[in-house]
């Protein structure tokens, strides 16, 4: 499909064998480390800092910060720029954890529903 409107490949789409959820299985069955968690535990005791203090250099409620350190709350876009600019790895990793964390748990939370939606091979242009 062109960005212009939609056109016609004459391609239907199929639906493929059905699949069991141990085929779409946790990719680990450990849980990913909540980007938080990593933070806590690595990022302040190697800066020697504060919480106050780095949520005051962050920009930050100290209470957000616990809440992401605790894993409570996710790491927002706006979030994992400022901690990407803190840490100076930039916001892509802070992103990437807390997908692949978000991932894993809707996927624990969602085990033996997913087979009961049907599995279509569609062709993307």
């Amino acid at each position: 499909m062109d960005r212009g409107g939609s056109r016609s490949s004459g391609r239907t789409a199929r639906r493929a064998k059905s699949t069991s959820s141990k085929t779409i299985e946790l990719q680990s069955k450990r849980r990913p480390t909540h980007p938080g968690e990593l933070f806590r535990d690595i990022v302040l005791p190697e800066l020697g800092l504060s919480v106050s203090k780095a949520a005051r250099q962050l920009g930050v409620s100290r209470q957000t910060l616990h809440a992401i350190m605790s894993g409570r709350s996710a790491v927002t876009a706006e979030m994992a720029l400022r901690l990407g600019r803190f840490c100076g790895n930039g916001p892509g990793l802070w992103l990437r954890m807390q997908q692949a964390f978000d991932l894993w748990e809707a996927q624990a939370q969602l085990e033996g529903k997913l087979d009961a939606i049907p599995v279509y091979n569609v062709a993307a242009e």
